[in-house]
């Protein structure tokens, strides 16, 4: 399984961070003990939405479309109530 997530800031809730990965658990505690890039400057982290999916290439796509296309991400924004 694959998996394309969204995590919050806690330190700072408008930071959001999208990603992909096959393990959620491991990368959320990578995320949270980085010691460099945007991940680290924000943390704690933690998961508030994912989708799963079987294939690699599609999640890779799905995380594209969150980061490339605004309205995607508005919209489950919204569904979160983030907004």
């Amino acid at each position: 399984m694959y998996y394309v997530y969204l995590l919050q800031s806690q330190a700072n809730p408008q930071k959001i961070y999208v990603g992909y990965t096959a393990s959620l658990d491991k990368q959320l505690d990578e995320h949270n003990t980085a010691e460099k890039g945007f991940t680290s400057r924000f943390q704690p982290w933690k998961i508030i939405y994912y989708e799963a999916y079987e294939d690699r290439a599609v999640s890779i796509q799905r995380e594209l479309q969150f980061k490339r296309h605004g309205n995607v991400m508005a919209r489950l924004k919204l569904r979160l109530r983030l907004q």
